[in-house]
């Protein structure tokens, strides 16, 4: 059986999409296509039904795609013994952050982690949680930088830090004529949320709780820079991660931010990986690496 085969229909399913999936493979369409109907010619089934604007996997489609990512999985598994098998620092390590700590935490530990594995190859992928606990039960990552609580078993996790939230809020709004707010001072307030599926969204409904707070329902933002830009447009207050407005990233205009007095709400970070992962010893001694921040990068 070809392994090729395996890897397109196995892309093919996740995709639902003739061009999108051979995009994602780089090839030509006419080579994917030809490629599931050879496998299908091989098993002597039909794995796809196909149609001018979709496709759908047949039920026993279906059922051998999810064998097809274990397999690949496994063989995934195989070529990492053999890639740390001389040096576990040499190869390419395949990273998962997601979308709300990705380009405020990488700036400060991509550096730090070249200096200590300069033949190390870093493959990142910005995906939202659940996506990135999914390439790594399928074998489609190495290990992920995620906020705890995770759903799920057979995973290490590795706590590296714990990163309070901050209240950002228009220039003019009359919090910012203090120093510091205290989570009563949210009482009965609006925050701006991200959309669902963040977990930045989880850990701020979870704060709104506490505090007696509330979601605002007519907005949801796409991202954290939304966000951000809206509360300097004077739609409302939101919470943010501190990495998201300490250096390198400027200042926002009309943008104040406040810390919380007392024990701040904050999200815990941590690197996660399959517990029965053969990069296990090399990923603890990463994660040390990456625990390693300054210690006024979490101070505001």
């Amino acid at each position: 059986m070809n392994l090729r085969a395996l890897q397109y229909f196995v892309k093919l399913a996740d995709m639902r999409h003739f061009s999108k999936a051979a995009d994602a493979c780089f090839v030509s369409q006419p080579t994917l296509s030809t490629q599931i109907k050879k496998l299908e010619e091989e098993l002597g089934v039909q794995l796809v039904e196909r149609a001018p604007k979709m496709i759908m996997l047949t039920p026993v489609g279906e059922e051998i795609a999810d064998r097809a990512r274990l397999v690949l999985s496994d063989i995934e598994q195989i070529r990492a013994v053999a890639r740390r098998s001389s040096n576990p620092a040499d190869g390419v390590l395949r990273l998962g952050l997601f979308p709300t700590l990705a380009p405020y935490f990488l700036p400060h530990v991509v550096p730090p982690v070249r200096k200590r594995y300069p033949n190390l190859r870093l493959q990142l992928a910005e995906e939202k949680t659940e996506n990135i606990l999914r390439m790594l039960r399928q074998g489609q990552l190495d290990a992920g930088i995620l906020a705890l609580p995770i759903v799920g078993e057979g995973m290490e996790v590795a706590v590296l830090f714990e990163e309070p939230f901050v209240l950002a809020l228009p220039a003019s709004h009359p919090l910012t004529e203090r120093d510091e707010v205290a989570m009563q001072d949210l009482q009965g307030a609006e925050l701006l949320l991200l959309e669902e599926g963040h977990c930045l969204r989880d850990h701020a409904l979870e704060v709104c709780a506490l505090a007696d707070a509330h979601e605002r329902v007519d907005f949801h933002a796409t991202s954290m820079e939304t966000l951000r830009q809206m509360v300097a447009a004077d739609v409302g207050i939101t919470l943010m991660p501190l990495l998201a407005v300490k250096p390198p990233i400027a200042s926002t205009p009309n943008v104040a931010v406040r810390r919380f007095t007392g024990e701040a709400p904050s999200r815990t970070i941590a690197l996660v990986w399959r517990n029965s992962s053969a990069l296990s010893a090399f990923l603890r001694e990463f994660a040390e690496i990456l625990k390693a921040l300054p210690k006024d990068l979490l101070e505001l």
